[in-house]
């Protein structure tokens, strides 16, 4: 089963990577490290959200009937003269369930992070969401994932590849306060501010040798 990090770390990951540094103007390095901790933070909301049967079935819905994974099929065709507009609206709309209105909160942890503005973050944000999506939709459709608790072992599985302690350092800062919101710790745990306990920050910093 395929991670997250296997997905970076691919020709697809590259060629992602590069995408969305052009479509921003951005260095492929800052790029890089921004997706490291944002595309993680996508997954590990998602996965947060599907412990309700309600999130559960509204991501199995939105993975068959649109994010089946066709988007990786020809990502150069999508950044080549610009990724349509439809996309960064998919994308606007993927955020805005998983994120709420949080979503200016991540933003803004992200950009101090990272040195870049939190307009850059928002549009990088707003792409690499629906693939991210066709990620999950193409790991489900394979894996033959048809409930929640299979939806939420394959999210575990794809935010793996780390060592044990540090995957259950992401369930635990993703709502360090255990209040059921894992975006009133994403500031701090982005920021690297629980680094002492081999914070997110640090670790998701690390996916590209940083």
């Amino acid at each position: 089963m395929a991670g997250l990090l296997d997905l970076l770390n691919s020709p697809i990951g590259k060629q992602l990577i590069s995408g969305v540094a052009g479509q921003t103007n951005q260095p492929e390095n800052k790029t890089a490290d921004v997706l490291s901790m944002a595309m993680p933070l996508i997954l590990g909301a998602m996965k947060k959200n599907v412990k309700s049967p309600n999130g559960a079935e509204g991501l199995m819905s939105a993975l068959n009937n649109k994010h089946d994974g066709s988007i990786l099929d020809n990502l150069g065709g999508l950044f080549q003269g610009g990724v349509d507009d439809s996309v960064i609206n998919d994308g606007a709309g993927i955020l805005g369930h998983v994120f709420g209105g949080k979503q200016p909160q991540v933003e803004n942890a992200l950009s101090q992070k990272s040195g870049l503005d939190a307009g850059t973050i928002s549009q990088i944000l707003k792409i690499a969401a629906p693939i991210v999506m066709g990620y999950l939709g193409r790991e489900t459709s394979q894996n033959r994932v048809n409930d929640s608790n299979g939806m939420n072992a394959l999210l575990g599985s794809m935010l793996g590849g780390q060592p044990q302690q540090n995957q259950s350092l992401i369930t635990t800062l993703l709502d360090a306060d255990g209040d059921g919101s894992i975006l009133d710790d994403v500031a701090g745990m982005v920021m690297g501010s629980n680094k002492k306990k081999g914070g997110l920050g640090g670790l998701l910093g690390g996916l590209f040798g940083r």
